[in-house]
C-alpha cells in the first residue's frame, strides 16, 4: 500500500529522525577512559559482541565463563562471535567504515594480535587510547615487562590491551617414541629416540620417524607460527626480520626455510601432501595414535589434555633448547563500536587475577597470565596455584628464553609464499 501520510506529517517525521542522529551518537558515545565511574556506569546493561577465534572447546569453555562473571558483576551481556580467522572481523570493521559507518559497529572487542593489529591501525579502526586507564592494567608492569605494550615490534599506544601469553611448546609420547623408529640402522638410533631440541634435529628425527609430525596448514595461526620458528633458526639474516618485509630482500633471507620444508615434507604425516587444519587437529591426531610428537602454541595444551583424558599419561611437554617464539594476544575496541564502555569493562576484567587465575588453569584453558606475579599480593598470588602432579606440564624453566615476533609484515608475506610452494587442500 502506497504511503499516504500527508506531505507536512513526513516531513516533521523526518526531521525528528535527523534531530535524534546527534542524540543516538551522543548515547553511544563512550564516557572518558579514565572517567571509570562512569564507564561502569555507561557499561551495565550494555551487550558487547566479543569477536574471538572460535576454534577450540577449551578457548570457549573459558568465555562462556567470562560471560556469565560479566553479567553477574556489571551487568554486562557477552556475546562470543565465533571466529575461524580473525581477518574476517577486520575486514568487517574496515567494510562499516567504508560504508559511513562510525557509531553502530558490528564488533565491541576483538581478539587481536600482529598483522590483524597492524592493519586496523594503520586504518584508524581502534578506539583509544584506553589500555592504561583500565584500573587492572598496572598489575601487569609494562615498565619491567614491555611486551605488553609491544605487538610484533608495533608500540600498543593504548590501542589494545593484554590479556594472555603463547609460546610454541613441543610435546611428544615417551612410551611410542621408541617403538616408532623404522630404520635405526641408517640413523643415530639414540638421536632417534630422543625428541628433537631445534630445527635441524627435528628433520633428522622426521626421517627416522616417518609420517608421525606434522604441522597445521597455512594460514592457520599455529601453522604460520611454526614457519616463522623455522626461519628466525635457520636465516642468517634473522635481523631483518624485525623490520618490515619490504626492506629486506625476501628470497634470500626465506632461502634456508624453503630448502629446509622440501627436505621435511617427504618424512611428513600423508608425506606432507595433505596438513591438518589447525593446532587442535594436531592434538587429535596425536590422541589417535597417527602422530608421536605435536606442538601447540599454547604452553599447556597437551597438559590440560591428559587431564582430561585426552592424551595418556606418558606425554610430555618441552621447547626448543635455543628458545621457541612467544608472543602476548591482546583485545582491541573498534572505532565504531557501539557499547565501548561495555568493552572497556570487559577488557579490565579479563586482566583481573580472578579471571586471570581462572583463564590459566588446567581445569578451564591453560593460558600463562600477563599479570607480573612478583607484585602481586599473597592472596592473588594463590589464586594462580596450580597441581605439580601433570606430567605433562612443562618443566618450570621452560619459557626463560623466549624468541620475539618478527614484524608483522612477514606473517602475510611467508603464507603467501608457502601457499604458492605448497598450497593443497
Amino acid at each position: 500500500m502506497p504511503n499516504r501520510r500527508p506531505f507536512r506529517s513526513r516531513l516533521i517525521a523526518g526531521l525528528c529522525a535527523a534531530l535524534a542522529l546527534p542524540a543516538l551518537a551522543a548515547a553511544q558515545k563512550a564516557p572518558a577512559p579514565d572517567d571509570w565511574d562512569a564507564v561502569l556506569e555507561r557499561a551495565d546493561g550494555q551487550t558487547v559482541y566479543w569477536n574471538a577465534w572460535g576454534g577450540d572447546s577449551r578457548t570457549n569453555r573459558y568465555i562462556d565463563w567470562v560471560a556469565r562473571q560479566m553479567n553477574k558483576r556489571y551487568g554486562v551481556d557477552v556475546e562470543h562471535v565465533k571466529l575461524n580467522d580473525t581477518s574476517s572481523a577486520v575486514a568487517r570493521v574496515l567494510a562499516e567504515k567504508q560504508a559511513g559507518n562510525d557509531a553502530d559497529g558490528s564488533v565491541d572487542l576483538l581478539w587481536i594480535n600482529g598483522e590483524n593489529f597492524a592493519a586496523m591501525r594503520s586504518r584508524d579502526l581502534l578506539f583509544g587510547p584506553f589500555a592504561e586507564a583500565l584500573p587492572h592494567f598496572a598489575l601487569t608492569r609494562p615498565a619491567d615487562n614491555p611486551e605488553m605494550v609491544t605487538d610484533f615490534t608495533l608500540p600498543v599506544e593504548g590501542y589494545e590491551s593484554p590479556w594472555g601469553k603463547a609460546q610454541i611448546t613441543f610435546y611428544y609420547d615417551s612410551d611410542v617414541l621408541e617403538s616408532n623408529i623404522l630404520d635405526s640402522d641408517a640413523l643415530d638410533s639414540a638421536a632417534a629416540s630422543t625428541p628433537p631440541r631445534s630445527m635441524a634435529a627435528l628433520l633428522e628425527w622426521a626421517r627416522a620417524h616417518p609420517g608421525r609430525f606434522t604441522y597445521p596448514r597455512i594460514p592457520d595461526f599455529t601453522g604460520s607460527t611454526f614457519l616463522k620458528q623455522a626461519l628466525i633458526e635457520l636465516t642468517e639474516q634473522d635481523a631483518a626480520l624485525y623490520r618490515p618485509v619490504s626492506d629486506s630482500d625476501f628470497d634470500a633471507v626465506t632461502a634456508p626455510l624453503w630448502d629446509y620444508l622440501d627436505a621435511l615434507h617427504p618424512h611428513l604425516w600423508r608425506r606432507g601432501e595433505s596438513f591438518p587444519a589447525s593446532g587442535p587437529r594436531l592434538r587429535s591426531l596425536m590422541a589417535d595414535d597417527e602422530l608421536s610428537l605435536a606442538f601447540s602454541f599454547y604452553p599447556t595444551d597437551a597438559a590440560v589434555a591428559v587431564q582430561e583424558y585426552q592424551l595418556p599419561q606418558s606425554v610430555r611437554s618441552y621447547v626448543l633448547d635455543g628458545g621457541t617464539l612467544g608472543n602476548v594476544h591482546f583485545v582491541a575496541i573498534p572505532y565504531n563500536s557501539p557499547h565501548k564502555a561495555g568493552a572497556m569493562v570487559l577488557a579490565n576484567f579479563l586482566l583481573s587475577p580472578v579471571a586471570q587465575a581462572q583463564k590459566q588453569s588446567l581445569d578451564y584453558w591453560g593460558d600463562r597470565t600477563v599479570l607480573d606475579a612478583a607484585h602481586l599480593s599473597d592472596a592473588q598470588r594463590a589464586l594462580f596455584d596450580t597441581p605439580a602432579d601433570n606430567p605433562a606440564l612443562p618443566p618450570a624453566n621452560a619459557f626463560s628464553h623466549t624468541l620475539a615476533e618478527p614484524h608483522p609484515s612477514w606473517m602475510g608475506a611467508l603464507q603467501d609464499a608457502w601457499l604458492k610452494r605448497y598450497g593443497v587442500n
